[in-house]
């Protein structure tokens, strides 16, 4: 009794054996193969893809730095203008100042001087009258009003002489 003892190990065997030929008619590893290659390639698209994306946000970047610093060197150059302006400003408003209190200034020694002269010529034609009221009043008391009426002609006279030296 030499006979092959099929037990269920030969079974599973030869199973094995069918289903591996079923993959291969199927052509199922080809197909396995080519859908991993498919998935490689799309993994390697997607990675293309986004190094082009790193690629074009690096430069995006880089324009945005520029304009920023573009922007920033503007607006130094900007702020430094207005401080110039300003400073120029400031000097002319000062000078502006200065000539405008000079010029009151000199108004007021003018208002001034003038009315020290007009005050000096009122004490004078004050002292006149007073002059002149008193000398006609020692003239009316005197003894002889002919002789002083001459006298008083002469230092009335006189008098005017001297005041117009006074005056100019």
């Amino acid at each position: 009794m030499n006979i092959m003892v099929i037990d269920a190990t030969f079974w599973v065997a030869i199973s094995f054996l069918i289903f591996i030929g079923a993959l291969v008619y199927l052509k199922i590893p080809q197909k396995i193969n080519e859908l991993l290659n498919k998935l490689i390639l799309d993994i390697k698209n997607e990675i293309d893809e986004s190094e082009k994306l790193r690629q074009e946000a690096k430069v995006l970047l880089d324009n945005a730095q520029n304009k920023l610093d573009t922007a920033q060197t503007v607006s130094n150059d900007i702020l430094q203008q207005a401080k110039k302006d300003s400073d120029h400003l400031i000097i002319e408003m000062n000078d502006k100042f200065h000539k405008s209190s000079e010029i009151k200034k000199s108004l007021a020694e003018n208002k001034i001087s003038q009315m020290k002269e007009a005050a000096l010529k009122e004490i004078k034609d004050v002292s006149i009258k007073i002059a002149v009221d008193s000398v006609k009043k020692i003239i009316n008391t005197s003894v002889d009003k002919s002789k002083l009426d001459g006298l008083f002609e002469k230092n009335l006279e006189e008098t005017k002489i001297a005041l117009k030296k006074i005056s100019s």
